[in-house]
């Protein structure tokens, strides 16, 4: 029971009579994370590590996929959110004045990372009628601390970046990115097998925009398809343990995958291995995050649920975070963070940051 309610709980504070209950904690609405601009549907978060420029630590980042219209592969804005529920606008980006190639222009997705040196780094994945067959794909977009693009990063190795962990070493950071186009969209909905991981090394400077040392697929032959109502599905969400094992949602599959050595393997894991599939509670998982004690957190796509998965399989507990829509929670959920305050999640479906107390 002691370990059952450590990973349900997540290292926060709670009581082993609700887990024997079976009863989740309360969540939150902190703020709503649509900028003046009215863009909606907020996938990608991150936590502020350090302040520096217009970024204070213990804020949260948010970008937006759609634009006001709710088209998808549209939204150009990130926000910023205190824990108290300030919203201010880090980032609008205008595609007209990139300071280098993305092909398609500005569709902001869950890829979304701060580095504690301050520069921040967003996917785009676009689309110019919000529909899968007008995708292209996109690029990384490195913004400094004012929330200036300073770099793109496009490559054929980056096709519809759609979401990313990161984490920085001294002058070098490394970017794990899922993609989710390769092939995608001349599969016509149909599943091709050619989601892709890829590990991005970063050379950090001072006063100069980071530079590419290199670029590795660790991991193909993901599951994907285009879908009417999400755009696309593939592997989304990313962890990296403190052994240096990567955890991937493997949407399709209802799985978490696991590619060990992430930081130094050289060649692909291919879908790597198997923690868990299926089930009573996965069902499109979709944001991924590491939690306090190791456990593997993700957010269903189906049905609004968090799963607390160990590393070697264990269901460690679940909570529902949203249980509106048809069925309950469908689609609502994607980008998670976790603090000493809580979880930290998006709801696309009210255009807020919760947190999962």
């Amino acid at each position: 029971m002691q370990n059952a309610v450590r990973h349900l709980w997540l290292g926060l504070v709670c009581s082993a009579a609700l887990l024997a209950q079976n009863t989740p904690p309360g969540t939150r609405v902190i703020a709503s994370t649509v900028p003046a601009n009215g863009d909606v549907n907020p996938y990608g978060i991150a936590i502020v590590p350090v302040s520096v420029g217009d970024l204070t630590a213990g804020n949260i980042l948010i970008s937006n996929f759609n634009n006001s219209s709710n088209l998808q592969g549209t939204g150009t804005t990130i926000v910023q959110i205190t824990p108290r529920g300030t919203q201010s606008l880090f980032a609008q980006i205008d595609a007209a004045t990139l300071p280098g190639a993305c092909p398609g222009g500005i569709g902001l997705t869950t890829a979304l990372a701060v580095l504690p040196s301050g520069w921040v780094v967003v996917g785009s994945l676009p689309t110019t009628d919000g529909t899968s067959a007008t995708a292209e794909s996109g690029c990384l977009l490195v913004l400094n601390s004012k929330g200036t693009v300073v770099e793109t990063i496009a490559d054929s190795s980056i096709n519809g970046p759609w979401d990313m962990t990161a984490v920085q070493k001294g002058d070098d950071a490394f970017l794990f990115v899922t993609n989710v186009l390769n092939g995608t969209v001349a599969g016509g909905g149909n599943v091709v097998n050619e989601g892709t991981v890829v590990r991005i090394a970063l050379e950090l400077h001072s006063g100069a925009a980071p530079t590419v040392e290199s670029m590795v697929t660790i991991g193909k032959g993901f599951a994907e398809r285009t879908d009417p109502a999400a755009l696309v599905i593939g592997p989304t969400g990313l962890g990296l343990a403190r052994d240096g094992t990567l955890y991937v949602a493997d949407s399709l599959n209802n799985r978490i995958a696991a590619i060990p050595d992430a930081l130094r393997t050289q060649s692909s894991a291919g879908t790597g291995t198997t923690v868990k599939e299926g089930g009573r509670f996965l069902n499109d998982p979709l944001g991924l995050a590491i939690g306090i004690f190791g456990d593997i957190l993700t957010v269903n796509g189906n049905n609004g649920l968090l799963v607390v998965t160990t590393p070697r399989g264990d269901t460690a507990g679940t909570a529902v975070l949203d249980s509106s829509g048809t069925p309950p929670g469908s689609g609502a959920l994607f980008g998670l963070a976790v603090t000493d305050r809580g979880v930290y999640y998006v709801d696309d479906a009210t255009n807020t940051l919760n947190i999962f107390l």
